[in-house]
């Protein structure tokens, strides 16, 4: 099966910068399906980056976070070649995990 995160990261100078797109329902728990039964809530809890062995960004989420979730951000200490893994787990214990090489 194919990973659910979609990544890349770029290096300059001596700052990455990183964008991710999760492919994930991040259903609440609050709203209705067409029949008015209640959507189970089915989001992620923690999105994890990590370089070197080292969490660069570490995210607790919860279920007010929307759809196929976009996450950017930037760290120091990367270099081009190098590896960043990105992870997360659900509430329904679900995970998926993925490596990008930094360009």
């Amino acid at each position: 099966m194919a990973s659910t995160i979609r990544v890349r990261a770029i290096s300059s100078g001596d700052i990455t910068e990183v964008q991710a797109l999760i492919q994930h329902p991040m259903d609440s728990g609050y709203v209705k399906d067409a029949q008015g039964q209640a959507i189970p809530p089915h989001f992620i809890q923690q999105l994890t980056f990590e370089y070197d062995g080292k969490a660069v960004l570490v995210a607790d989420w919860g279920p007010a976070v929307s759809k196929d979730p976009y996450v950017k951000f930037s760290f120091k200490g990367a270099k081009k070649g190098d590896e960043l893994k990105v992870s997360w787990v659900d509430n329904t214990g679900s995970s998926d995990a993925t490596t990008a090489k930094i360009q």
